[in-house]
């Protein structure tokens, strides 16, 4: 018996009176258990992600102490109407749902985080502009052709994902009232048809080694992100002169931030920069078709700058309690880091995710940008929409800024 089906079962026999959170991932559930509802004056957190739900019942609102649901993973082809009954509700997931349709009705006023990725949804009602509190909107991966207008009333939301959907017009998918929201910082936009042809000049016009698979020999497994796996590769080139490097490989699905292809596209098209994770080649004839790139091994004195961002700060990375920087240190990583994003404007890129957990730093303070899940080319023949999102990443760089000097006790300036 799974930890979750054990949960299942003391749920079921009345065991967790007073629970808080309620973890019921992979219990292989059709129907919402009723048990659940007996947890009304406590249950905060509730994740039924990974199950063969199509339905959540109308007693929903009955749990007033609930403040975050997960339902990732399930069957449903609408949003549940009864959400929007859920007053205080902070944190609703729906990701890689077959999801259709989103009710006007199903919309909490109180969220502060929705995610919607991986869906079939072709509209968003005029109601998602009444969540005034709406900090984070995760809509990558659906078939959306439009914005409601009331997207211009989001005047808290700093993180959007719009990448990986049908816009096919620009001024559709990054209208003025958007652009113009005063604390958007995070922004991913690419895979959409209006920019697909950019993305693939860029491929075609940023000239990269092509790695033969037969060559690549992997060590271990160096991380993993939204989008795949990085391993430790020796690299053997029929030239001779084997050396070590890192190698992505793709997972080929939709992410919170968008494509693979379009990161791809970005990661190749940023060129070398010394605050820049560089590309060294792309990978050829993996045995399962897997897309892949050869990057640089970065040496082990680098560590990521912070984590990313928890439920509870929702768009704020979390740092180590003891993390504290000398005003030189705090300045040389946040020049780095601005250089970093100066040259990926220059290069018709923004970064769309830059955060401190997407920055590695040394001992000397030397920080390294990578992660471009989220990059977007910039518009070439819209100068005035261009700027407007280069001001978005730059936002971006003002929260590491004052981060970072909050570290120090004094601003570093870039």
């Amino acid at each position: 018996m799974t930890s979750n089906s054990k949960t299942l079962a003391d749920l079921r026999a009345g065991r967790l009176a007073g629970a808080t959170h309620l973890d019921l991932r992979h219990c292989g559930l059709e129907e919402f258990p009723p048990e659940i509802l007996d947890l009304a004056d406590t249950l905060v957190t509730l994740d039924l992600s990974s199950n063969r739900l199509r339905a959540l019942p109308d007693e929903l609102p009955r749990l007033h102490a609930l403040r975050t649901l997960f339902c990732s993973a399930n069957p449903f082809e609408t949003l549940p109407a009864v959400l929007g009954r859920c007053e205080g509700l902070d944190i609703v997931g729906f990701k890689a749902n077959l999801i259709t349709h989103v009710p006007p009705e199903s919309i909490p006023a109180s969220l502060r985080w929705l995610i919607l990725s991986d869906n079939r949804i072709e509209a968003m009602p005029e109601t998602l502009g009444d969540c005034r509190g709406l900090m984070k909107l995760a809509l990558a991966g659906n078939r959306l052709a439009r914005l409601p207008q009331g997207i211009a009333r989001l005047d808290r939301l700093e993180l959007l994902r719009l990448s990986a959907n049908r816009f096919g017009r620009l001024e559709d998918a990054l209208p003025d009232g958007l652009l113009a929201l005063p604390r958007l910082r995070w922004l991913a936009f690419a895979g959409n048809p209006f920019n697909a042809a950019q993305e693939t000049r860029a491929l075609a016009a940023t000239p990269i080694a092509h790695v033969a698979w037969n060559e690549l020999q992997l060590g271990e497994l160096l991380g993993e992100g939204a989008s795949g796996h990085i391993w430790s590769a020796r690299w053997h080139p029929s030239s001779g002169g084997d050396r070590a490097v890192a190698v992505k490989l793709f997972k080929g699905a939709v992410t919170s931030d968008g494509l693979p292809g379009s990161e791809m596209a970005a990661c190749i098209a940023a060129d070398v920069h010394a605050h820049v994770i560089g590309v060294e080649g792309r990978v050829d004839g993996h045995p399962q078709g897997a897309q892949g790139l050869v990057m640089g091994l970065i040496p082990p004195r680098y560590r990521s700058l912070a984590g990313p961002p928890s439920l509870a700060s929702c768009t704020r990375d979390v740092y180590s309690p003891d993390a504290r920087f000398t005003p030189a240190q705090a300045g040389a990583i946040a020049r780095g880091a601005g250089d970093a994003l100066a040259h990926l404007h220059a290069h018709g890129l923004m970064h769309g995710d830059f955060y401190a957990h997407n920055l590695l730093v040394d001992d000397q303070a030397h920080a390294l940008l990578g992660d471009f899940g989220a990059a977007s080319f910039l518009p070439e023949a819209d100068g005035e929409r261009a700027e407007a999102l280069k001001r978005i990443d730059r936002r971006a760089l003002d929260v590491l800024v004052d981060e970072l000097a909050r570290r120090t006790g004094a601003r570093a300036a870039p």
